[in-house]
């Protein structure tokens, strides 16, 4: 009887116990809920909007593709402005490419720049562009051996080719040729083309990688 009693007192105590934490709980927890609802009662309506929805740019960014390669995209750019290596450049899409693509365009000035990196080439842009000029079948680029007086006739696509070399030689990351040091109009087939890798095909161009070269024991 004795050992009865006392373990009810014991199960009366327990529960008592129980209860009392089960209240101090929800009190703590109504406490921290009622908190909540005066701080999002400080919030704006149109603050709130932004904290539980993604913003209409956050959207854009995130299911629009990148529109490099466009008109809108190269008007957004600053004037396009440069010393004389930007210039070469600047002429070279001009003269070579301006019937191209804005893609194709990026991509003549593409293996331009990687030219510059071969030790294969020479080792500025304007080197590069006015390699073999004044030589017999030497000139690399038609425009600089054509005879014909570099006019620029059409100030718009001048805009967009300065535009173009601006940003490539700033380090725009792009590589639509992967690598391709050479590339030829779709309709002619001059022999090296045999001898090198086919990279791409961009507008009107193909465009080619020259073998890379190991060294012998």
């Amino acid at each position: 009887m004795i050992r009865a009693a006392v373990f009810a007192v014991g199960v009366f105590v327990f529960g008592a116990v129980t209860a009392s934490s089960e209240e101090l709980l929800a009190s703590r927890l109504g406490a921290l809920l009622g908190q909540e609802r005066q701080a999002l009662d400080i919030v704006s309506s149109s603050h709130f909007a932004m904290l539980t929805a993604p913003t209409s740019l956050a959207r854009d960014r995130q299911e629009k593709p990148s529109e490099t390669y466009t008109t809108e995209f190269l008007a957004e750019q600053p004037a396009p402005e440069g010393d004389a290596q930007w210039e070469c450049l600047t002429e070279a899409l001009y003269f070579e490419a301006r019937g191209e693509t804005i893609k194709g365009m990026f991509a003549v000035g593409e293996v331009i720049l990687n030219r510059v990196s071969s030790s294969s080439f020479p080792t500025t842009i304007c080197k590069v562009v006015n390699q073999g000029t004044g030589q017999r079948f030497a000139c690399q680029f038609t425009y600089t051996c054509d005879g014909k007086l570099e006019t620029v006739h059409e100030p718009q696509a001048w805009d967009m080719a300065g535009r173009i070399a601006r940003l490539l030689i700033d380090g725009m990351p792009s590589d639509l040729t992967h690598g391709a040091t050479y590339y030829h109009a779709s309709f002619v087939s001059p022999s090296w083309a045999n001898r090198f890798a086919q990279t791409a095909s961009i507008g009107s161009h193909l465009f080619y990688r020259e073998p890379t070269r190991t060294a012998s024991n």
